[in-house]
Formats: structure tokens, C-alpha cells, sequence
């Protein structure tokens, strides 16, 4: 048991740092391609930034887990839009500009309520290909809307952030890529097989292990930058990248663990109150920036305190 607890924390923390890099070499990468701004922001620092999730989701699934990898799509969704933005209102309000409201919350609340729709049944290759539509139709609409408004700042300053330093160099950059998934990968593992050792250690079931421990785990890097970005007053950046990260989740990484885990059946717990909670959450958590176009420090208070409320429920 305490070495399941000891592969959890050294899981999770491995895979943030791995992920990070991970982003940040094909990020830089992606300039030596000569890729636009906007697809690098919106396609590969939003396929990156969503590479603990990605990972980890993929690998349960594939070794029996569904339960951990739906678990974790659901629970990091959750805490995406109570925890990390209820931290970082509290910290200070966070504004929302049009340009999200018009593009980005849509599509990620879109997402949201698909995945939950689509996730009752099971999953299953048509339920991923439907998902994997899905994203390919939110990115084509956020590169496209983005082009048109002549670039996106928010998006550019996201860059700038990933490439500061000296000059790429394609070797080093490569390396580190590499690297990062490797790192990302045998994290992941790690942290898959640990956490079902303590679900069955504690009579706990897999899912609520991946609604919880691995969904606020992987979360952590969305944390960590909302509090960067609160603390430097950058909160342009903060919802933009809490709803492009929901969205990679629902779209992304459920039609990733739906190919990987077609035919294994989830726990009701998670398709029921789970998906409830999540998709309940999306909808108040974007009513609270259509209402002023802030996020409150009292809104922030109430989405803190919803999340640490209902982890009793998804015990099940």
C-alpha cells in the first residue's frame, strides 16, 4: 500500500514535469516548421497541455481501466472549472473577454455535453469517431475564426510564453520532445498501476480513484498555470486555457480511451453522477463568465466549495 501511495506522488509528479517539456519542445519545434502562431496556440500547446490526461486515460483503458480513464475525464473536467478557476478567482477576479465567449465556450461546452451523451452506453469506435469529429470541427472553427480576426492575442502571448529563451534548435528541441513523451508515458504507467492498487487495496472502485486522485493529479498543471497567470494579473489567458483543456478532454482523450477501451463497460457511478456534476458545473461555470464577463472572487468561493462538497458523492 505504501508503495502504490509512493507511485502516486512520484507518478504525478514525473508526468507533470515530463508533460511540460513535452509541450514546450514541440512547441518550439513547430516554430522551426514554420507553423502559424494560431495553429501552434490552438493545436499543439492545446494537444500538449492535455498530455497528462491524454496518457494516462489511453493506457487504463487499454489494461482494463476504463473506469480510471472515463473517471479521469470526467473528475478533470470537474476540477478544471471549481478548482483551478476557483483557486485562481480567489486569488484575483478573472476577466473574460468576448473573444471566449463568442469561440471558446461553446465549443468546450459543447464538447462537454457530447461526451456526457455519448459516454452513458459505453464507449466504443463509433462513439470515438463521433468525439474525434468533434475536435477536429472545434479546432478548424478556433484556427479559422482566429485567422479571419487578423490573430488571436491571447493565443500569441500562450506562445511567446512556451518559446521564451534563445533560438529553438531543432536537435535539442527534438530531444526534449522525445524525452517528454517517453517521461509522459512511463509516468502514466506508473501512475495507472498505482492507483488501481490502492482502489483495491481500500475497497474503493477504480472509478472514483480516477475521478479523484488521478483527475486532480493530472490537473495540476492547469493549476499551476492559473495561479502563475493570476499572480502576474495575466487572466485573459486562465479561461482560454481552462476551456481549451476541457475540451482536448471530452473530444481528444474520450476518443482516445473509447478505441483504446471499446467494449468495457463503466461504472454508473461515473455516468450518473459523474457526468451530472460535470456537465452542471460546465454550465454554471460559464453562466458566471457570461455575467459580467468575470469570474468573481464570491463565484470563484462557491465553485471551491461545490467541488469539495460533492467528492463524498462520487464515492458511490
Amino acid at each position: 500500500m505504501l508503495l502504490a501511495v509512493l507511485g502516486v506522488v512520484l507518478g504525478l509528479a514525473v508526468l507533470t514535469y515530463a508533460a511540460d517539456q513535452f509541450v514546450v519542445g514541440a512547441a518550439r519545434l513547430a516554430t522551426v516548421l514554420r507553423l502559424s502562431t494560431v495553429v501552434i496556440g490552438a493545436v499543439v500547446i492545446g494537444f500538449g497541455t492535455s498530455a497528462p490526461e491524454l496518457v494516462v486515460s489511453a493506457l487504463a483503458a487499454s489494461q482494463g481501466s476504463l473506469d480510471i480513464a472515463v473517471g479521469n475525464i470526467v473528475g478533470s473536467n470537474v476540477a478544471n472549472l471549481t478548482l483551478v478557476l476557483g483557486i485562481a478567482a480567489l486569488a484575483t477576479p478573472i476577466v473574460v473577454h468576448s473573444k471566449v465567449l463568442k469561440r471558446e465556450a461553446p465549443l468546450s461546452l459543447l464538447s462537454v455535453i457530447a461526451f456526457a451523451i455519448l459516454v452513458q452506453n459505453g464507449l466504443s469506435p463509433v462513439e470515438g469517431t463521433i468525439l474525434a469529429t468533434l475536435l477536429v470541427i472545434s479546432l478548424s472553427i478556433i484556427v479559422i475564426s482566429s485567422r479571419r480576426e487578423g490573430g488571436d492575442e491571447e493565443l500569441g502571448a500562450e506562445v511567446e510564453e512556451f518559446l521564451a529563451g534563445a533560438p529553438p534548435s531543432t536537435g535539442k528541441e527534438v530531444q526534449r520532445t522525445l524525452l517528454g513523451l517517453l517521461g509522459t508515458l512511463g509516468a502514466a504507467q506508473l501512475l495507472v498501476l498505482s492507483a488501481s492498487t490502492i482502489a483495491t487495496e481500500l475497497g474503493l472502485s477504480e472509478g472514483f480513484i480516477g475521478l479523484t486522485v488521478v483527475a486532480i493529479g493530472t490537473s495540476l498543471p492547469e493549476l499551476a498555470t492559473a495561479v502563475q497567470a493570476a499572480r502576474k494579473g495575466e487572466t485573459d489567458l486562465i479561461i482560454g486555457n481552462l476551456l481549451g483543456s476541457n475540451l482536448f478532454n471530452s473530444a481528444a482523450v474520450g476518443a482516445v480511451a473509447a478505441f483504446a477501451g471499446a467494449g468495457q463497460v463503466v461504472d454508473p457511478t461515473i455516468t450518473g453522477t459523474g457526468v451530472a456534476l460535470m456537465v452542471t458545473v460546465a454550465v454554471v461555470a460559464t453562466a458566471f463568465m457570461v455575467t459580467g464577463r468575470r469570474v468573481q472572487r464570491t463565484e470563484g468561493a462557491v465553485l471551491l466549495a461545490a467541488y469539495v462538497a460533492v467528492l463524498p458523492l462520487l464515492a458511490g
